[in-house]
């Protein structure tokens, strides 16, 4: 039963994105990058709750948004909607009589409105400035009633534009990071890699001429991974992971012991700086190399150490600290 629904509601969806008008979907993003006032999300049922949603989205990618149910509209709440807004209204149909009523209500105030329906021949769109219209086959509910097909697509359309927009407006990661500053989206984005790093007597340290039976020790009890191999200024020489190890045993075999730390470390490493937010010491990190460490790098000297646990693990307390 379950994969039969899968099947239908990935036919449902694809005949979506079939049968959708892209121009259509251009004059939204166009009158929304135009909007000098706020975009105003409204609906009724469960459309009103993907409107929600989405006005919701909006303001965390920093477009001024809000959700207007029609019938707080009625009852005084349309005094936040000014001529320079635009109305959004979802609606599957076009007919519930709350939103025909509202939309009245914004022609009378020269608000420009749009609508998003399923219904190609709605009596909303003869009352609104934009129609656009979202395919809809029909509804994954076995009696074809209940909105669920309906409400997916109007979320999937709306967060495209939303993701348009961001790249439009060229949003960034700051401004991103900027807007959440709590829970684990914010912690990932927000914090800088001197939050989290390991600095002082719990960096793992060694140089280039001590040999791996003198710092084999420290490469356990410091549990970050790796050695880094400094000089005596404390510049980066090299890093030694648990990587090099592996193939140290495998090129010296009985002798891996008495290698020097310079002839076995890897010289050059990719590095990171105290300032940089986590979230692209992550994206360094899950590049091209897969690494899971990177030494900290101030003024040529190193000044600590990040693991990717360090990042990933968001049950840590801010006051603890790694070692």
């Amino acid at each position: 039963m379950l994969k039969e629904i899968f099947t239908s509601q990935r036919q449902f969806i694809n005949y979506f994105f079939d049968q959708s008008d892209l121009g259509e979907a251009e004059v939204v993003l166009s009158q929304f990058l135009k909007c000098k006032g706020m975009i105003i999300f409204t609906g009724v049922g469960k459309s009103g709750v993907i409107a929600d949603k989405l006005a919701k989205t909006m303001v965390s990618i920093g477009i001024r948004s809000v959700y207007l149910p029609p019938t707080g509209a009625f009852h005084g709440d349309i005094g936040i909607v000014s001529p320079n807004d635009i109305v959004v209204i979802l609606s599957k149909s076009g007919k519930s009589v709350e939103i025909l009523e509202f939309a009245k209500l914004l022609k009378k105030r020269a608000v420009t409105s749009m609508a998003w329906v399923s219904s190609k021949n709605s009596p909303l769109s003869r009352l609104v400035d934009h129609t656009i219209h979202l395919p809809l086959e029909r509804e994954i509910c076995p009696f074809d009633l209940v909105p669920t097909t309906s409400t997916a697509v109007q979320l999937i359309f709306g967060d495209i534009i939303a993701v348009a927009l961001m790249r439009a407006k060229q949003f960034s990661i700051d401004q991103f990071a900027f807007n959440h500053p709590g829970g684990a989206i914010g912690k990932l984005i927000s914090q800088k890699v001197e939050d989290i790093m390991v600095t002082g007597d719990n960096l793992p340290l060694c140089s280039t001429d001590m040999q791996l039976k003198d710092v084999i020790i420290e490469l356990s009890e410091k549990r970050c991974g790796c050695l880094l191999v400094v000089n005596n200024l404390m510049h980066l020489e090299g890093i030694f992971t648990d990587g090099d190890l592996r193939r140290a045993l495998a090129k010296h075999e009985k002798d891996t012991l008495d290698q020097l730390m310079g002839s076995i470390m890897t010289a050059n490493c990719l590095k990171t700086t105290s300032g940089t937010l986590t979230s692209e010491a992550l994206r360094l990190m899950e590049g091209d190399k897969k690494i899971t460490v990177l030494p900290v790098i101030e003024d040529e000297k190193v000044v600590g150490l990040v693991h990717l646990h360090h990042i990933l693990d968001d049950q840590r307390k801010p006051e603890q600290k790694y070692i």
